[in-house]
């Protein structure tokens, strides 16, 4: 079974006519997008924000109306992965560098729904690396704090250079393996300057819909099904 396919068709359900979607990023809800394609062919009527370039070049391919988060006052659903999420339904994300604008899109959304397969449940988040986008400016300078501060950071490269966000920073990653307290982290990580944002997406997910071997698990905010 394919457990991201699996989730991320599942979550279209949360969709319906007039509705504006936010587009998530990432190989899960890319099967999102394709499922609300054929939403739009069918004849509903969406408007949908994209999260990233990635996500904005296959929405367009697709023939999905795509507009600003400028030019939108809330969105109803958005829905978009993770790389990790526990059972708190707190989650890391920007493995794919999108982490500024799916936080922006996020905060600006009535109910925000992620897809993952069942290897990105965890009983507790940091083995995957933390991601933070920083400003080119202070770039070493903050992976030196980091390094003090004990994160055992890593610049993000892409070949031989660093890797550039759709926002034109930085990413260094954070290699901290258990993240205790990550309310905490979070708010001390984008308390230093030059942090633009972090990956760490506390109290943000609505419902957290997981692919898995036997089908699909949905752990609601509320209560789990």
């Amino acid at each position: 079974m394919n457990q991201k396919k699996t989730a991320g068709e599942k979550a279209v359900e949360f969709i319906s006519d007039g509705m504006t979607v936010g587009l998530g990023t990432g190989s899960t809800v890319y099967y999102t997008i394709h499922k609300v394609a054929e939403l739009i062919k069918s004849g509903m009527k969406l408007q949908c924000v994209s999260t990233s370039s990635s996500t904005t070049k296959l929405a367009q391919s697709l023939g999905i109306n795509l507009v600003s988060l400028n030019d939108v006052d809330k969105i109803d659903v958005t829905i978009d992965g993770a790389d990790e999420v526990d059972y708190n339904l707190n989650g890391i994300k920007g493995g794919g560098g999108a982490l500024l604008f799916e936080k922006l899109v996020a905060k600006n959304s009535v109910k925000n729904i992620w897809v993952v397969d069942s290897s990105k449940l965890v009983n507790q988040l940091g083995k995957f690396p933390l991601p933070v986008e920083v400003v080119q400016f202070a770039l070493k300078n903050l992976f030196k704090k980091f390094n003090d501060l004990g994160y055992n950071p890593e610049f993000r490269m892409q070949g031989n250079e660093h890797y550039l966000t759709d926002s034109h920073n930085k990413i260094i990653d954070l290699h901290i393996n258990k993240i205790e307290h990550p309310g905490v982290l979070e708010k001390s990580i984008k308390e230093i300057t030059g942090v633009v944002e972090c990956g760490l997406f506390i109290g943000i997910a609505d419902v957290i819909i997981v692919g898995t071997e036997s089908g699909i698990k949905q752990i609601n905010k509320d209560r789990e099904l």
